[in-house]
């Protein structure tokens, strides 16, 4: 059976970082058996990052790298109806997403007002972690932002480009239904990924604020978590 390998649920959510829970409802959405392994240390996955998955031995990391393998090896069909039109929107909306990830990343582990929410809400529910372990990761995360150029933003800068991100999603999701219409895409697990560790966070950041205001985002999510807790427990 296949392993998914990715971070640890945090507020009910199946991982605290979009591109594995991204993965994790694709997966549960194309009907994929799988084990899910929730690890913290990252060193042996490929290029040092989560999520990565086994399948019959071989290891396979990066989100997009991972759906793009499971649709081909195993004829999926979620994404058949698609043309070239919607497949070339598909990028556009992973490409934004990507940056969306670094101003919510930068929300838990940089911005210093919401960085104790976080911190609290890991140790609460994951008793082996220690406040000494993720003031590293935070001190790790803060180079990566500095060199990604997030971390060189004021707040108010980097939240502005989260907010434009969001609001092109206002635009793009639809008030009924789903992206491309009356059945989930992979598309919307890669929106849920990151729109899910937003809204359904204990953290009041400026993102949270925004999501929670616009009804069609909190649909999309909420109808996407049901489904796939419905696979999950099926």
């Amino acid at each position: 059976m296949i392993t998914l390998y990715s971070y640890p649920e945090l507020f009910g959510v199946a991982d605290n970082n979009g591109y594995g829970l991204k993965v994790f409802a694709f997966m549960r959405l194309a009907c994929v058996p799988f084990r899910h392994e929730h690890i913290f240390d990252a060193s042996k996955a490929p290029r040092g990052q989560l999520p990565y998955i086994v399948d019959d031995g071989d290891t396979i990391g990066d989100s997009e790298t991972i759906i793009a393998h499971l649709i081909d090896k195993y004829g999926l069909t979620i994404d058949a109806a698609l043309g070239a039109k919607q497949r070339g929107q598909n990028l556009l909306i992973t490409r934004m997403l990507d940056d969306l990830y670094w101003v919510m990343s930068y929300s838990r582990w940089k911005d210093e007002r919401y960085f104790p929410a976080f911190r609290d809400a890991l140790m609460r529910e994951h008793a082996s972690l220690a406040e000494a372990g993720l003031l590293k990761a935070k001190e790790f995360n803060a180079q990566r932002y500095y060199f990604q150029g997030i971390g060189r933003y004021a707040p108010e800068a980097a939240y502005a480009r989260g907010l434009a991100d969001l609001k092109v999603l206002v635009d793009l999701v639809p008030a009924t239904g789903y992206v491309h219409g009356p059945q989930p895409t992979s598309i919307d697990a890669g929106i849920y990924g990151f729109i899910a560790n937003i809204y359904f966070f204990d953290i009041d950041t400026p993102l949270k604020q925004f999501v929670s205001a616009q009804p069609n985002l909190v649909r999309h999510c909420s109808a996407i978590h049901d489904a796939v807790m419905r696979a999950q427990s099926a």
